[in-house]
């Protein structure tokens, strides 16, 4: 008998215990935020977890459009979102973002000044940059001998099985529509066209068509050029000091990733507690240095980050001396079918030249 009650009583002990657990746990607010993956000093989120008493859940996608259909499509709701410039532009046409409360976002008057009032988001009053920069190629100087310096170096026979093209329909398209002399925002059927055969015709040299993943097949030696986000490249030089990162001289793309909320957040003033604890200096300096080549849209920052990242040529360029840059813009639906359809045939394309 004496046993079973020692039983009964280990039991209750349990369950109150977890109980307790439980209602410690109820007791923090939470948001669910959406960012891309390896995007943020996760030691950041833990420090705003402490100081708000809150719960971030955390989740990661590979592209916009990735992003994109999940939470339009999905049954997963989100409080934060980090889309980039053109994708930012179609989630306000198609209604799916809320206005920020920017009493709550303090912080925004630390922005730069020239990153606000973005022509994707022209009266400021649905987007917070997080970090800006550029697309372009990185290669290893140890393996490549040649200087390079255009899109057309992604074309080369010489460097067969040696390509690494990132796996992201509008940013491929948009190289080659570059490449072929056109605008990356092109609308022509004709233009998508012959991007989509170009492409076609590439696809017997590329080793792989790769976003993350890529960067360590390159540092490591397993491919010698590629496409890549300059931070990205920067983290990459860091580990190996025998690539190079260059901006085309046909030109390329300047893009600016942003805090949104949408419409159908479930805790949007912690949500927008989230975006200005990353607006502040020493909280986006942390971003900056974890990042290392991404150029902060905080005004501080750079003067805050060591000598060699604020002299950085890949995060904080001279854009005046830079090849004509383009930010991407939102496609109508009939336009992005085409996209489809293009990256489609694409990608069920054989690599048997």
């Amino acid at each position: 008998m004496k046993k079973k009650f020692n039983f009964v009583l280990i039991l209750l002990i349990l369950l109150i215990s977890l109980a307790a657990c439980s209602k410690g746990d109820s007791s923090k607010e939470t948001i669910n935020v959406y960012n891309a993956g390896e995007y943020i000093d996760m030691s950041v989120i833990k420090d705003f977890e402490k100081e708000f008493n809150a719960k971030v859940v955390y989740d990661t996608f590979a592209s916009n459009e990735d992003m994109y259909l999940k939470v339009t499509q999905g049954n997963d709701t989100y409080d934060v979102l980090v889309p980039s410039d053109y994708m930012i532009e179609r989630l306000i046409k198609e209604d799916f973002l809320q206005k920020l409360n920017f009493e709550n976002i303090p912080n925004f008057e630390k922005v730069e000044d020239a990153l606000k009032n973005p022509e994707f988001d022209p009266s400021n009053e649905y987007s917070v940059p997080y970090f800006s920069g550029t697309l372009g190629i990185i290669y290893n100087k140890s393996i490549i001998d040649d200087k390079i310096d255009s899109w057309t170096d992604l074309w080369q026979e010489k460097y067969k099985d040696q390509i690494i093209m990132y796996n992201s329909q509008r940013d491929s398209i948009a190289l080659t529509l570059k490449m072929l002399g056109y605008s990356m925002n092109s609308t022509n059927p004709k233009e998508l066209e012959e991007a989509k055969q170009a492409l076609i015709k590439q696809k017997h040299l590329v080793y792989a068509y790769l976003t993350d993943d890529g960067k360590d097949t390159i540092v490591q030696g397993d491919a010698a050029i590629g496409v890549q986000y300059s931070g990205d490249a920067a983290l990459m030089i860091n580990d190996n000091p025998d690539l190079e990162y260059v901006i085309p001289k046909e030109g390329s793309n300047v893009w600016i990733d942003s805090f949104v909320i949408p419409k159908n957040a479930e805790n949007k003033e912690l949500a927008e507690k989230f975006i200005n604890f990353m607006c502040r200096p020493e909280i986006a300096k942390r971003n900056a240095e974890y990042l290392v080549g991404y150029t902060s849209p905080i005004k501080d920052v750079k003067n805050l980050l060591p000598e060699e990242m604020k002299n950085s040529e890949v995060a904080y360029p001279d854009y005046s001396k830079l090849p004509e840059l383009e930010t991407y813009k939102n496609l109508d639906k009939e336009v992005l079918a085409l996209y489809d359809k293009v990256w489609t045939e694409v990608s069920a394309s054989s690599k048997e030249k």
